[in-house]
């Protein structure tokens, strides 16, 4: 996995690990640590960040990011998103407040911490293989089913992790969040 996107990205996760928000890395990131290796453009992080964490947030990365407290209390009012743009390199995270459902706590409840050994060794939670699989099976959904991009990073993470996923759990949710379908194309795929 390339230094850069993890190193930036995890200066923004040990600001929400430091305020005690539950949060996850998601998207590309997370498909390309379980699966096939990709560029990326940008960050996905799924957070739960309440209002009261807005101005330690903006404090703590201002310096090193462009960065706009407005934008994210409107996320936080909203359950949307808002991004965050890293000076030097230019490297966007977006992070994404979610409204209160069962598949969101449950992938914020099964996130999985890795380890990467730059200098210094960095830490931070990602969603589950399963998880990610099923977030961008619903992405993919949300798209009109028409990104190739998307759908090649789910069948990465399913070849590259066969005979290693939780089936059942992977079965259960796709129902629960209406992918049943695609999962079944992609499992066949």
């Amino acid at each position: 996995m390339q230094n850069e996107p993890v190193e930036v990205t995890i200066k923004v996760t040990a600001v929400l690990e430091r305020l005690g928000v539950p949060y996850l890395i998601g998207g590309s990131l997370a498909s390309i640590l379980y699966g096939l290796v990709r560029t990326t453009q940008d960050a996905d992080i799924v957070a739960q960040m309440r209002p009261e964490h807005i101005h330690a947030f903006v404090a703590a990365l201002e310096e090193e990011f462009y960065i706009d407290a407005q934008m994210i209390a409107s996320a936080i009012q909203h359950n949307a998103s808002f991004n965050i743009i890293h000076r030097e390199t230019i490297f966007k995270v977006d992070v994404f407040i979610p409204r209160p459902r069962p598949f969101v706590q449950s992938q914020l409840l099964r996130a999985q911490g890795q380890t990467f050994t730059f200098a210094p060794e960095m830490s931070a939670k990602f969603a589950t293989p399963e998880d990610t699989i099923l977030a961008k099976l619903e992405w993919y959904r949300l798209g009109g089913e028409t990104s190739e991009r998307q759908w090649r990073d789910i069948l990465g993470v399913l070849k590259t992790r066969a005979g290693q996923l939780d089936l059942a759990y992977l079965y259960k949710w796709a129902a629960e969040i209406g992918v049943s379908d695609l999962l079944q194309r992609a499992l066949a795929g």
